[in-house]
């Protein structure tokens, strides 16, 4: 009998629980140390508050995937994915707090020293237990018996590739050559014992304790029809390579298409629980910054309008995932005739490639050059984020000329909704000057890509904007 691998939740729910008992734990001290030996729970306020507590968490960690890779994360990763959970769990508390209108109740110190005790013990914990996980791990016992079938030819980069990545569950326990003889003499392949060839295999698999079998997609024909008949007779599972597909930053995976088996390879998995908080993000953030943009369109339009007449918005058709064509909208910050204009300028250009941009551009009115630096030209572009054309984060869409002159390598920086902010823009924003940088951002965006991302993204923009840092 096999398992597949068990989802997130379910593979590191020891994680779960332990991070849930030592938040609680956290809780209990944060509220000890401000109110001296009194428990929390005793107080019917502050026992509602720690079931709060825990449904955020749980649910935190769930949809921002905190789990994910936690065995191969270093101290650092460690420390950061753990910093970044309680802050948002704390965060919540605070807007929960807020809407509910009791955030007079509860001090705020507790929450504070929740946050500094959290942080601490939960990453002590995570790293006790991961050497207590990855230990057992190790041991044989508790792993699944492999043996390869594979040409002498392929067997040792067969071995190498699957050791490469560790805690896989398996450990190889031999090898059997389908080209090679091995019966006479003991032999190793990359440490690993060959222990039969092809016509002794089924001996070998009904003699000794195997649990699953991989045979290599090089073998192929009649008898690797009897091999994989054999082991389902005797309930010994079987992987078949269909090829070695992985590449730099590809993500790739067998499943059904209509009624095909297929290989799909994508630069990003996307989880559907992430791209569902996203979209609320979104939604959310685009209601708030259209009630944004009607104040400054009263406060801006009418200095807009005198000093340079015309309409206070500006339409352009942009590229968006995929190479779709959008209209986004922003505040006019150019003389109307900017688009005309931007020929003469070709040779002032300060980027290296597919972008544009002029020091001190002369299109620019007055009003405009301020509105730029405070990033507030890009406000209506909260309604190509409410229509969902666009997110609150992502890569910014380029110009319809810009993207017909793009390389293959290029369009990687469009494989997702472009957005008011990304990676380029927290990295150096106007400061950088050359496309290809630029295109190596979005692409690590998007293959790094995940809720956590996206809101370390919105708080160092916020910082940005404020301090006016690469903006022109």
């Amino acid at each position: 009998m096999y398992q597949r691998e068990m989802k997130i939740w379910q593979k590191h729910l020891d994680f779960i629980l332990l991070d849930a008992l030592c938040l609680q734990v956290a809780y209990v001290a944060a509220y000890i140390f401000r109110h001296g030996f009194f428990f929390p729970y005793s107080d019917f306020r502050y026992r509602n508050l720690g079931v709060i507590l825990f449904l955020v968490q749980i649910c935190a960690g769930f949809f921002m995937e905190n789990y994910k890779n936690i065995l191969r994360r270093s101290f650092i990763d460690e420390l950061k994915k753990t910093i970044l959970l309680i802050t948002v769990v704390i965060l919540v508390i605070f807007a929960y707090l807020f809407v509910t209108k009791t955030a007079f109740i509860f001090s705020r110190a507790v929450l504070l020293q929740l946050w500094m005790f959290g942080v601490g013990l939960i990453y002590c914990e995570r790293i006790a237990w991961k050497r207590v996980v990855r230990r057992r791990m190790r041991d044989r016992k508790y792993l699944q018996a492999m043996i390869i079938v594979v040409s002498s030819e392929r067997a040792a980069d067969v071995v190498q590739t699957m050791r490469a990545k560790p805690y896989t569950g398996f450990y190889i326990e031999g090898i059997i050559l389908t080209d090679i003889a091995s019966g006479k003499a003991q032999q190793e392949i990359s440490g690993v014992p060959v222990v039969a060839d092809l016509g002794s295999s089924l001996e070998y698999l009904k003699g000794h304790a195997v649990d699953e079998v991989f045979v290599d997609y090089a073998i192929g024909g009649r008898a690797q029809d009897q091999l994989l008949r054999a082991c389902e007779e005797m309930g010994v599972t079987t992987h078949v390579n269909i090829g070695y597909v992985k590449g730099e930053n590809t993500h790739t995976f067998v499943e059904n298409l209509t009624d095909y088996m297929v290989v799909t390879r994508t630069i990003k998995v996307a989880d559907p629980r992430q791209l569902f908080v996203k979209r609320v993000m979104d939604i959310a953030g685009g209601i708030v910054g259209l009630l944004m943009t009607a104040v400054i369109a009263v406060i801006f339009g009418p200095v807009i309008y005198i000093q340079s007449p015309g309409p206070i918005f500006f339409s352009q058709k942009r590229v968006g995932r995929n190479g779709r064509i959008i209209t986004i909208y922003k505040f006019r910050s150019m003389y109307p005739d900017a688009e005309e204009r931007k020929k003469e300028l070709e040779e002032k250009n300060k980027m290296q490639g597919l972008m544009f941009k002029v020091e001190n551009d002369p299109r620019i009115i007055p009003i405009g050059h301020f509105m730029r630096k405070a990033s507030l030209d890009e406000f209506p572009q909260f309604w190509n984020v409410l229509k969902g054309e666009m997110s609150l984060v992502g890569t910014r869409p380029p110009t319809v000329d810009e993207y017909e002159q793009y390389e293959l390598h290029h369009k990687a920086r469009l494989a997702m909704k472009p957005g008011l902010t990304g990676m380029w823009q927290v990295n150096g924003r106007s400061d950088i000057v050359d496309f290809e940088e630029v295109v190596r951002l979005d692409k690590q965006y998007i293959t790094e890509w995940d809720i956590g991302l996206d809101i370390r993204i919105l708080l160092q923009t916020v910082k940005i904007v404020i301090t006016g840092k690469g903006s022109e």
